[in-house]
């Protein structure tokens, strides 16, 4: 089902201006990403950075290719964070409405699911905030991802948490889920390079809510802390919940979620201190003049504040906007995407990137930024200092694994 009216100029719309002047064409470009569901926090925000994105890219005159000019046109299906569905969802866009261009992505699962195909198309995928490491180590040509892989930021917390002076920590969260299990594997190998050691791997699943016997098996032990690895509501939950056990530890999280979407779940007083490692993701204390003014413009017109991750995709469209034209081609994909692995960081990125041999992919077609250290002061997430981060190094070993 397309849920969204196109953006623009009618698909069906041609219109010349003049018998020897530009003509001005229609691209449409898909998304498939979660609209419903507990991933939505996720994907909804994608979806509309998408469309804002390629609002603001046919406001500033479209994407030039030759002596024509394209205004972009999006279709958004939801794929609800499964991976049937993002199969489904993709293989719509491509079939059906003759789609090239596929952006959005928030959940690691059904990621993979598209991923496994999507070499095979005459198509580009652009990945967001899905996670999972193997989506970028299978040598995928066509396909490219805005986020950095969980373990990366993993092990640079790992060593944060132990800079702390913790020895003892416990773990909760959806390890069951692979990224998540791959972020606390990371974090584990260097937390123990520091003497310290992980005394519990308590689970919970995406959909539940009570994870007071997890939490009070974890207070019997008396860890020096705990990390809460999950979507945004879980983990909203184990951080009220373990303030109503009177569990009074350091909390330390992987969520990536904004300070409204807490809220929803936790008080203000409840959240108070919580750490969140991430990349360094749009938080107003630590982003650029292009972030603020993202912040300003997706606050206004979707009446919500953007989720911190929700600039990958919005990054997605631009560098795409980018790769089209130097590539000189919106036919051949081909083109386009050995384009976007050439991609310098564009002045437009909302995200603060770390080059890797100057461009904003590597050979991988992984982009990177740095991780962060953001801590929940006062009702809002302040971002206290970057974390230690070797995108090279971490490039290099990406490289390797297939």
């Amino acid at each position: 089902m397309k849920i969204r009216a196109l953006l623009g100029c009618s698909a069906a719309t041609l219109m010349l201006v003049g018998g020897a002047h530009a003509a001005e064409k229609t691209l449409t470009i898909g998304v498939a990403d979660a609209l419903t569901g507990g991933a939505a926090v996720y994907g909804l925000p994608q979806a509309n950075s998408v469309e804002m994105a390629a609002d603001e890219i046919n406001a500033a005159g479209g994407i030039a290719v030759g002596d024509d000019t394209y205004m972009l046109d999006v279709i958004v299906y939801d794929d609800k964070a499964n991976p049937t569905e993002a199969t489904n969802a993709v293989r719509k866009l491509i079939d059906r409405d003759g789609v090239r261009y596929i952006l959005g992505f928030c959940c690691s699962g059904a990621t993979g699911a598209v991923a496994s195909f999507i070499e095979y198309e005459d198509a580009v995928m652009l990945v967001g905030n899905a996670a999972e490491r193997s989506i970028t180590t299978q040598g995928i040509s066509n396909l490219v991802r805005t986020r950095p892989p969980a373990d990366y930021t993993g092990a640079a917390a790992g060593a944060f948490v132990a800079k702390q002076g913790h020895k003892r920590i416990a773990v909760l969260g959806a390890l069951e889920t692979s990224f998540y299990a791959s972020y606390v594997e990371a974090f584990e190998e260097e937390f123990k390079k520091s003497g310290g050691e992980v005394i519990a791997h308590e689970v919970f699943a995406s959909k539940d809510r009570d994870m007071s016997p997890q939490l009070t098996k974890i207070r019997e032990m008396q860890p020096d802390a705990l990390l809460v690895v999950g979507y945004v509501e879980p983990a909203a939950f184990a951080y009220r919940q373990a303030t109503e056990l009177g569990m009074d530890v350091p909390r330390y999280g992987f969520t990536s979620g904004s300070e409204e979407q807490f809220l929803r779940v936790a008080s203000s007083e409840q959240m108070e201190g919580v750490w969140d490692l991430r990349p360094t993701e749009l938080t107003l204390q630590s982003t650029t003049d292009a972030g603020l003014a993202y912040h300003a413009n997706y606050s206004e017109r979707f009446g919500d504040a953007p989720s911190p991750s929700s600039p990958y995709a919005y990054d997605q469209a631009w560098a795409l906007k980018h790769a089209i034209e130097a590539a000189g081609s919106v036919e051949d994909t081909e083109a386009v995407a050995a384009a976007l692995r050439e991609l310098e960081v564009f002045p437009e990125a909302v995200m603060q990137y770390l080059p890797v041999e100057g461009k904003m992919f590597d050979q991988n077609g992984q982009a990177y930024t740095a991780n962060g250290a953001f801590q929940w002061q006062e009702g809002h997430w302040v971002f206290v200092e970057e974390l230690p981060s070797d995108q090279e190094a971490y490039s290099r070993f990406l490289s390797t694994v297939n």
